[in-house]
């Protein structure tokens, strides 16, 4: 912290900005990593942001998510960028050094083990992308307690009110982003920037500002370093170093003439702080004036978020108490109940109960909802929400296509122009669902990074949603994501099991024995669960996607195999290493293929309230041939799952026990996959449709 202190106050006493650089540490090889931060230092640098790599970064650009990447392929994890300082320091690196990164590899490795190593390394502070001030109260003590600083980053989305709080726990110095969107060198700086940094200057008085994202050439050093106390350059850097690390060429005389060429146009800096305001210093780190997090499922939930994205929610929250008290929006959203398809019928699946030989197994029938599944329900009712909110426009994720199709509906129903984005493996795996989405008006952008499958969806919808917070809404259509998101898609899915209990209630006098659901992100599980939580009579079975065996790394088992974590804002159960990266998941329905869950769901797993078993690709298939032959109704790869796991449990229970099974979509996406991977999967489950040659 105070190393920090005195190089931005040496900076301000020779009347020039500080430069700040980002550099991703193991990037382009972790044996160049310190040789640049000599480099670096040589050439003028006072501070430097020291990159953790994170495989899920929702707040970078495509040029630093790479570098990231490059990083974790080569092995580097938080340990070696521990490492990485410690020997920098002692081969004479003396300028701050601050790491930059993302929270989930911060609680794998435990944040006061990680403060007080890093202590010991000769960091000076931290820079955490999505741990924001009330989710980092924890942390923030440690930092305080071994002399770290813990950097808060203000955002131009960011209210006076919050700035006001942001400056009470501000210790050395703040980020300042300069625009809204991810990171990324861009052309021009924006032209808004002057009035933000003097609203900057009013909460935060002489506590020094560093300015960063987007900033690539000398002439953007200039023009902000006459403004603020300090210019960050990350992206346009890492560029740098790419380009000289692929043609060969000498990488530290590419750094050195990079940051000679910025500090070739150092301004004379003309500060506006005032020396006399230093309300900031004062009430350095006052823990009262943070709010609590918000969690509502137990340790799970939160807020995990850049800052850039906090008020945003704050205005949903506010939004979404709004509408759940207001009786007028419920009976609108209820007036679509007959262009939704509502009440789903509930079904007696009695020759498939007979086939089973145990439990009577019931079908709750999303799959005959307009669109082909549960995905409406949460789509008609956030964008009302988006509506209420007075956006034009609203984006979601897909991966089996469904919410994709459900939420372009709903925009096609209601004037908004949407935005779908879907992994591209998965735009072939669902190819219908994605000609749908077009027909429907809506635009579809396949996402090319990562496993080009629903995570990666998710990544690209949060990474486009914070390039234009005023007009946009973000329709996430899993149980996940920050809060309030988890709530939000849990009360417009509630409908599924309240329904269900006043059916069953009809049908066979009262509550069934058992609920069963499958588990992707959650939406259709907690849906069904939810309106049985308190009644523990009834048990709870979530059936997640086993891909070729939990024993195996081809899989999606979050649940089952999972440790806690934080992914795309919530704290839950994930499927990682030990050192914090998202694992790769595999599963035959794109639409559960997810290394995270909703947060409702991984509290009832803590709390013993719900159990949750995983399905192979092999078995999903059985469930999907069984209800299709013996039911006449050919279900979504994601229910088939279900399927599987019911007709398991009815075959433990008695004849006069009743189960029952959210049928959560339709199967008419999957026919064509089914076709490819039963010579795959055929021989193992005794299942041939390969046609003869003459068409028989």
């Amino acid at each position: 912290m105070d190393h920090l202190k005195k190089a931005f106050q040496k900076a301000r006493d020779e009347e020039r900005p500080a430069l700040v650089t980002f550099v991703t540490c193991g990037f382009p090889t972790v044996e160049s990593t310190i040789p640049i931060l000599f480099s670096l230092q040589n050439s003028g640098v006072d501070v430097i942001e020291l990159g953790i790599p994170f495989s899920d970064a929702v707040a970078d650009g495509p040029t630093v998510q790479n570098a990231s990447n490059d990083a974790i392929k080569q092995g580097v994890t938080i340990h070696t960028v521990i490492d990485m300082v410690r020997k920098a320091r002692d081969a004479g690196v003396h300028i701050p050094i601050v790491l930059m990164g993302y929270a989930n590899p911060v609680l794998a490795y435990g944040e006061e083990k990680l403060v007080k190593d890093c202590a010991v390394a000769g960091v000076d502070g931290f820079i955490l992308v999505d741990l924001p001030p009330e989710e980092a109260v924890r942390f923030r003590t440690y930092c305080t307690e071994s002399g770290l600083s813990y950097v808060p980053l203000i955002a131009p989305s960011t209210t006076d009110d919050r700035m006001a709080t942001l400056a009470s726990i501000t210790d050395s110095f703040v980020y300042v982003v300069s625009r809204m969107g991810v990171t990324g060198a861009t052309t021009e700086v924006s032209a808004e920037l002057p009035s933000l940094i003097d609203r900057v200057r009013k909460y935060f008085g002489s506590t020094p500002m560093a300015v960063g994202f987007g900033v690539s050439k000398p002439e953007h050093f200039a023009s902000i370093g006459s403004q603020a106390d300090g210019v960050v350059i990350g992206s346009k850097l890492i560029t740098v170093i790419r380009e000289a690390h692929e043609q060969k060429q000498d990488l530290i005389k590419a750094v050195a003439d990079f940051i000679g060429s910025i500090l070739s146009m150092r301004p004379k800096l003309h500060s506006k702080a005032d020396p006399n305001n230093t309300s900031a210093q004062q009430s350095s780190v006052a823990a009262a004036s943070i709010p609590l997090p918000k969690y509502e499922f137990g340790k799970f939930g939160g807020q995990f978020v850049p800052e850039i994205l906090y008020d945003c929610l704050k205005e949903l929250e506010d939004a979404y108490n709004s509408a759940m008290s207001d009786p007028a929006f419920w009976e609108e959203f209820r007036s679509y109940y007959d262009y939704m398809s509502r009440p789903s019928s509930l079904t007696y699946a009695n020759r498939l109960t007979e086939f089973v030989g145990g439990a009577k197994i019931w079908l709750k029938r999303e799959d005959l909802n307009h669109t082909g599944s549960h995905k409406i329900n949460n789509a008609i009712g956030q964008v009302l929400l988006a509506k209420r909110l007075g956006k034009t426009r609203v984006i979601a994720e897909t991966g089996a296509g469904q919410h994709g199709v459900a939420t372009a509906t709903a925009a096609a129903k209601f004037g908004l122009k949407c935005i779908i984005f879907m992994g591209a493996e998965d735009t072939r795996r669902q190819a219908l669902n994605v000609f749908r989405i077009r027909l429907l008006g809506a635009e579809v952008v396949p996402v090319q990074s990562g496993t080009q499958t629903l995570r990666d969806a998710v990544n690209e919808a949060f990474k486009f949603w914070i390039t234009d917070l005023p007009n946009t809404h973000y329709v996430i259509g899993s149980a996940i994501g920050p809060h309030p998101y988890p709530s939000i898609v849990a009360r417009f899915q509630r409908v599924i099991g309240d329904e269900t209990k006043e059916q069953m209630k009809q049908l066979i006098g009262g509550l069934p024995d058992a609920v069963v659901a499958c588990v992707g992100g959650g939406s259709n599980s907690v849906g069904m669960f939810q309106a049985f939580e308190d009644d523990k009579d009834v048990k709870i079975l979530g059936v997640e996607a086993g891909g070729s065996g939990t024993n195996t790394k081809q899989h999606s088992a979050t649940l089952v195999a999972g440790e806690v974590g934080i992914l795309h804002g919530v704290r839950t159960f994930l499927l990682q290493t030990d050192d914090g990266q998202v694992m790769d998941t595999h599963s035959i329905s794109a639409g559960l293929d997810y290394p995270g869950v909703g947060p409702q769901l991984a509290y009832w797993k803590d709390t013993g309230r719900a159990q949750f078993v995983a399905a192979t690709d092999a078995q999903c298939l059985q469930g999907f041939r069984y209800l299709s032959e013996l039911e006449g109704i050919i279900p979504a790869l994601e229910s088939a799952h279900a399927v599987w796991g019911a007709m398991e449990l009815a075959k433990s229970l008695p004849k006069e026990k009743n189960i029952v099974l959210c049928l959560s979509g339709r199967g008419d996406k999957d026919v064509q996959s089914v076709a490819e991977l039963l010579p795959k999967f055929g021989p193992e489950i005794g299942w041939d449709l390969r046609f003869m040659a003459n068409g028989s």
